[in-house]
C-alpha cells in the first residue's frame, strides 16, 4: 500500500471478503452497517476501521513529499535526473511521465498540493503560477 496505488477491485475484495465475511465465503448477506460510519473514529461513534483508499493515498503522498524536497534517496535522484532534469515539473495540466508506479503516485498530486506549502528558494521544485 505504501508503494503502489491499489486498484478499486482489490480494495473492494479486501473490504468485502476480509472485513465483512471473514473466512466464511458462503456468507452472502449484506453488511448491517454503513461503511462510512464504520470508518469514523470510536470517539465519534464509529468502529475506527481505516478506510483503505484513504490510507493508500496518504501513504503515497509521502513519496511526493520526498520528491519535491529532493530527498537524498536513490529513486528520487533517478526520477529527477531522468524525467525532470529540464526543470519541467509534474503538473496536473500535462501528461504524467515516468514508470507506472510514479504515474500512479502523481495521481495524488492535486491532493498533495492542497495539503503542502511550498517555499520558493531557487524555483526548481515549485511552479510559481500553479502552486498555492
Amino acid at each position: 500500500m505504501s508503494s503502489y496505488l491499489l486498484p478499486k477491485t482489490i480494495v473492494d475484495q479486501i473490504d468485502r471478503h476480509c472485513l465483512w465475511r471473514g473466512s466464511d465465503l458462503s456468507n452472502r448477506k449484506c453488511p448491517k452497517a454503513a461503511w462510512p460510519k464504520c470508518c469514523l473514529p470510536k470517539k465519534e461513534g464509529g468502529l475506527g476501521i481505516l478506510d483503505i483508499n484513504k490510507q493508500n493515498e496518504s501513504l503515497l503522498l509521502k513519496h511526493l513529499h520526498k520528491f519535491f524536497n529532493k530527498d537524498n534517496t536513490p529513486w528520487v535522484q533517478l526520477v529527477w535526473d531522468k524525467y525532470y532534469s529540464g526543470s519541467k515539473l509534474p503538473s496536473s495540466n500535462a501528461p504524467f511521465r515516468g514508470p507506472f508506479w510514479w504515474r500512479d503516485i502523481l495521481k495524488s498530486l492535486n491532493s498533495f498540493k492542497n495539503l503542502a506549502t511550498f517555499t520558493v528558494k531557487n524555483g526548481t521544485t515549485c511552479l510559481l503560477w500553479f502552486d498555492p
